[in-house]
């Protein structure tokens, strides 16, 4: 293989087929047994499809997917609590992996960096979920929500020339690419108790001095790397919905296409007014969370709020 991207490609299409021969056949042997239950049978209906187009399209601008899929889902009773991690977490893969593989082929990323970036947030994500489980949730997340709002006028500044942020740079290396795997080493272990990887990803690649373009393959590589692994285990334990999950896929495979080479188009200015927005979105967010988790305390909802907020 004489490019190296492609060895990525070849692991993640790997991973993806297997979640995707485990849902066949999970949907199979469901339908086998005559499970009636709602979310197990029949096409996905006209509001899951809206769903998984509108929240995938954000999803690819840099928003996130996750927390407007689960309020949407609560809000019109689509599956029980218990099970919108699990349909979200299985639904969202085909266009996440479709989101991983357009952004790394269509964005210059020097391929060290690339590699080095996302094997960082993964393992970030698998090693560091025991640590940074036993720290208190809310006080993250006030402490993210604030740097996400001092990034944010940080960014508006470069915008009006106040200050200079970002570059056009494609690649790091030495003590920079260490400082920025180090970075990512984290953000993947908040991941594990819904702290977002976006927007926070978005600012560390920015402020080494990177396109911000480039954040766009680092972080939809990394999500993608790490959601069919986590929805095998939603399989094994049958907690989705299959109808509302077909929805989410099916609905967001085309969002993704049109919404990503609009990510292409964009020059540089309105890169930083986007990552500017997707900040700003991320940080009210997250303040939210931490005082809504703070008000009501942990619970039997913690395992949803978790995952609403994980990307």
């Amino acid at each position: 293989m004489s490019d190296p991207r492609l060895y990525l490609f070849s692991v993640l299409a790997l991973l993806t087929a297997g979640l995707l021969a485990a849902w066949a056949r999970a949907a199979a042997a469901a339908t086998r047994a005559g499970r009636e239950r709602d979310g197990w049978r029949g096409r996905p209906s006209a509001f899951e499809l809206v769903v998984g187009f509108g929240t995938n399209f954000f999803d690819t601008l840099g928003i996130g997917s996750f927390a407007p899929t689960t309020s949407l889902f609560k809000l019109k009773n689509v599956v029980p609590d218990e099970e919108i991690p699990g349909t979200m977490m299985i639904g969202h893969t085909p266009p996440v992996v479709i989101q991983a593989f357009i952004f790394i082929a269509i964005i210059s990323v020097q391929p060290t960096t690339l590699f080095v970036l996302i094997a960082a947030a993964v393992l970030g994500a698998w090693l560091g979920a025991g640590i940074v489980a036993r720290l208190p949730r809310s006080r993250i997340q006030i402490g993210m929500g604030v740097a996400l709002l001092i990034a944010a006028a940080t960014f508006l500044m470069a915008i009006f020339e106040v200050t200079a942020v970002g570059g056009e740079a494609s690649g790091l290396s030495g003590g920079s690419l260490a400082l920025a795997a180090g970075c990512l080493f984290v953000l993947g272990a908040l991941m594990t108790i819904g702290i977002g990887i976006y927007a926070p990803t978005m600012i560390v690649v920015s402020l080494m001095g990177l396109n911000p373009a480039v954040a766009f393959p680092i972080m939809m590589g990394a999500s993608a790397f790490l959601m069919p692994v986590a929805g095998l285990r939603f399989l094994k334990a049958g907690r989705y919905g299959l109808r509302a999950a077909l929805g989410l896929a099916t609905g967001g495979i085309p969002a993704v296409l049109i919404a990503a080479f609009i990510v292409r188009s964009l020059p540089l200015t309105a890169m930083r007014w986007l990552v500017v927005i997707v900040v700003l979105y991320a940080a009210i967010a997250m303040l939210r969370s931490a005082l809504h988790e703070r008000r009501s305390g942990p619970g039997p909802a913690a395992d949803g709020r978790r995952a609403a907020g994980a990307r």
